[in-house]
């Protein structure tokens, strides 16, 4: 697990250097967009890309047994397409939400086994990947610094709420690796910088997300479900974000 952590470590350092510098290129411009912020709504267009996994729990048949040696979870890419909703509430203080979100995702486990299967062209390390189409619908309340020229900075926190089309909790197929929930939900926070462009505001934005409920749908006549308790998605994205 400790190279998941690395990877977190290294999307968010590099994140936190890269977003400054398209940030503050604009510090020195005139004015853009002055009436921007007073406007009760305003709309934009998201693009992103992620990281995501799943935090798992081990079943007492994990030990119980010797079949499966280790189990991992490992990082896979994905992308992110939203449209931005937006209401401010203050000075300071704005309310978000994306009504049309959809997320693509590809998670994956590691299994390291002791007893391969000879007739099955299993090796001692097998993959098992989990895709993921899903639509999600965030509410988030949004804290911003004031505007320094063309430049603003905000935090945000929020839960959320997930539909997986892919997941396959009602799938009768026993080859299938393992049942996963449609539904899901969780928190999430982040920052980002707003940038006023003469004619758009562009939105760079890193942001965490964890989910709360155990979206696996353990069936004990899969061997590589049955030693896995609970399992939570986690990610890290990062938008782009234009008004």
């Amino acid at each position: 697990m400790h190279y998941i952590f690395r990877n977190k470590i290294k999307i968010i350092v590099t994140s936190l250097f890269v977003l400054p510098f398209f940030a503050f290129s604009q510090l020195n411009d005139e004015l853009n967009l002055q009436d921007h912020d007073d406007k009760k709504f305003h709309f934009g267009i998201n693009l992103g890309v992620n990281r995501a996994f799943y935090h798992f729990s081990n079943n007492p048949l994990f030990i119980n047994r010797d079949s499966v040696l280790d189990v991992e979870s490992i990082q896979s890419s994905g992308i992110c397409l939203a449209w931005l909703v937006n209401m401010r509430l203050g000075e300071h203080f704005d309310l978000c939400t994306y009504p049309l979100n959809l997320i693509f995702t590809e998670k994956a486990f590691q299994y390291t086994l002791k007893y391969p299967e000879p007739f099955s062209n299993e090796g001692t390390i097998v993959t098992r990947k989990i895709q993921g189409i899903t639509m999600a619908l965030p509410l988030q309340l949004k804290f911003s610094s004031d505007r320094i020229n063309n430049l603003k900075v905000y935090m945000l926190a929020g839960g959320k709420i997930e539909y997986d089309f892919a997941a396959n909790k009602g799938d009768k197929n026993a080859e299938k690796l393992m049942k996963l929930n449609k539904l899901d939900y969780g928190i999430e926070a982040g920052i980002g910088f707003h940038i006023y462009f003469p004619v758009f505001v562009l939105s760079p934005e890193l942001k965490i997300g964890w989910g709360l409920k155990n979206v696996h749908s353990r069936d004990p006549d899969l061997k590589y479900s049955n030693i896995i308790d609970e399992i939570k998605s986690r990610t890290i994205s990062l938008s782009f974000i234009i008004e």
